[in-house]
């Protein structure tokens, strides 16, 4: 038996309850798992986004809206970023104090030059708490993937609490999922290697999360 077949048999086992009528397949099997783990308000909701994100060692961040420009100003001065990546339809005013060379998010750009980028700014779909992870989707605050993917340094844009979620079923309803969805839980990282974290893999080594409210 080869791999394929081991996953369809344990597909089989797990639907053998199912009846076979018309019903869909949504209506049949089902699906009476917690939708959040717990019961919390919104604001232990992002302050629990904010502690999971840490721990998955993204660096975050957390401001009034009217601080966002300075903020995002400061991060790149501070990464001694000369150039940034923004995508077409990031809020120009979360860019007002910025002093750095601008790159567009063309579809011709080349993944060489891509990395030759010093830093990227998106924007997100929304984030979920319990594990940490932020979803972007190709929105055009958030621009084509691999401009999340290629540049070493990713600015990422939350506001809260309008974008926070608190699991991954909460998500999905509100995700589409016909979009390029990218789910991300801190820098690109891996552990295959002799059991030693490396970042920077298949992503950038550093993730700043930003969480805006107001």
């Amino acid at each position: 038996m080869n791999s394929k077949e081991r996953i369809l048999a344990r597909v089989r086992r797990a639907l053998a309850d199912v009846p076979r009528d018309d019903r869909p397949y949504a209506q049949a099997v089902r699906r009476d798992y917690l939708r959040q783990h717990d019961e919390r308000g919104a604001e232990d909701t992002v302050n629990l986004l904010a502690e999971n994100l840490a721990d998955y060692r993204a660096v975050v961040h957390r401001c009034g809206t009217g601080e966002l420009p300075g903020l995002i100003a400061h991060l790149l001065g501070e990464r001694g970023a000369k150039s940034v990546l923004v995508p077409p339809g990031l809020d120009e005013a979360w860019l007002a104090d910025m002093d750095v060379r601008r790159v567009a998010d063309r579809p011709e750009s080349t993944p060489q030059e891509l990395d030759r980028v010093d830093s990227v700014i998106t924007g997100c779909a929304l984030a979920v708490a319990e594990t940490g992870t932020i979803v972007l989707d190709g929105s055009p605050d958030q621009g084509r993937r691999r401009i999340s993917l290629i540049p070493d340094h990713h600015i990422c844009v939350v506001r809260v609490p309008d974008q926070v979620v608190s699991s991954v079923p909460q998500a999905l309803e509100r995700l589409v999922p016909g979009r390029p969805l990218t789910w991300i839980s801190g820098p690109s990282a891996t552990s295959d290697i002799e059991l030693n974290r490396v970042e920077g893999v298949h992503g950038p080594r550093t993730l700043e999360a930003v969480l805006v409210s107001g």
